[in-house]
């Protein structure tokens, strides 16, 4: 099942374009990560802080992001989040300090949870996700912030 949802996520980022006139040739490049520390702000019993987070996304040399990431969510039931965004790169750090800002659709909250993000309607909800993160070559990482639920660390590596 993770393999489907793997090839499933590539082939997405793949189909979509984010480029636009002003982008050059050839400027984008795909981000993989994945979360190594979550924590929410408000404890319950039933939280989980391993989200198996695996998330794919496709840069352009604007800032553009489209992408899509499968996890499981703070119930432990797997999830999915599929998105589109922008990075707003720090001025004075060379390209290494960004703030992002990422809008789509979220899945997965089912059940006796269904309730627990807002606007669950037919178990798919918008979701809007801040993130700060560093990129260093080919490594970076984020602090991802979920609504007002917790908070993320992720690691990941351009390719």
């Amino acid at each position: 099942m993770k393999a489907l949802r793997i090839a499933v996520m590539i082939a997405l980022a793949g189909m979509v374009e984010v480029a636009s006139a002003d982008e050059l040739p050839g400027s984008h490049y795909y981000y993989f990560q994945t979360s190594v520390a979550t924590t929410h702000f408000d404890p319950k019993p039933d939280h989980v802080n391993d989200q198996g987070l695996l998330n794919l996304e496709r840069r352009s040399g604007t800032g553009l992001i489209v992408g899509g990431a499968f996890f499981h969510n703070s119930f432990g039931q797997p999830s999915e989040y599929f998105y589109l965004g922008k990075l707003f790169w720090m001025p004075h750090t060379g390209k290494t300090v960004y703030a992002k800002l990422t809008g789509g659709l979220v899945h997965g909250y089912k059940d006796e949870y269904k309730d627990q993000i807002p606007f669950n309607r037919y178990g798919i909800a918008p979701a809007i996700l801040p993130a700060i993160g560093f990129q260093a070559r080919t490594l970076g990482g984020e602090l991802v912030v979920f609504g007002t639920a917790g908070a993320m660390l992720t690691l990941g590596f351009k390719f």
